[in-house]
């Protein structure tokens, strides 16, 4: 199935970096998420139950970020992914995780695509 919902450059506060004083306080990153459903749109009768609620996406989201510390974008990128897996309906999810951390460029960011093996 290729009917996609995607989140864009959804902010979630966590604490990451490899040196104890970047994680030393909270910061910022950028996530968008892109979730290939099981089933196409077609035929959802305008019906939350039988789509992905992203809102409730962004809050499992929300809760991952900010729990714990990581070391790693590439760690977090993981956790995050396997919370939308979680999600009934979901096939794949595709997420990128933003990172401001250098001061000549915009972001730094890893790109990673998981799918659900029971489907």
């Amino acid at each position: 199935m290729s009917d996609q919902i995607h989140i864009k450059r959804l902010r979630l506060v966590t604490t990451i970096g490899v040196p104890e004083e970047e994680r030393a306080r909270p910061q910022t990153v950028a996530v968008s998420v892109a979730i290939t459903l099981a089933e196409s749109f077609a035929g959802i009768d305008d019906r939350l139950e039988k789509t992905i609620d992203y809102y409730a996406v962004s809050e499992v989201q929300r809760d991952v970020a900010s729990s714990g510390e990581r070391r790693l974008i590439e760690t977090l990128a993981e956790d995050l992914a396997s919370a939308v897996l979680a999600f009934k309906g979901v096939s794949s999810v595709t997420l990128e995780v933003d990172k401001f951390i250098l001061a000549d460029c915009d972001s730094v960011s890893v790109i990673i695509t998981r799918t659900r093996l029971d489907n």
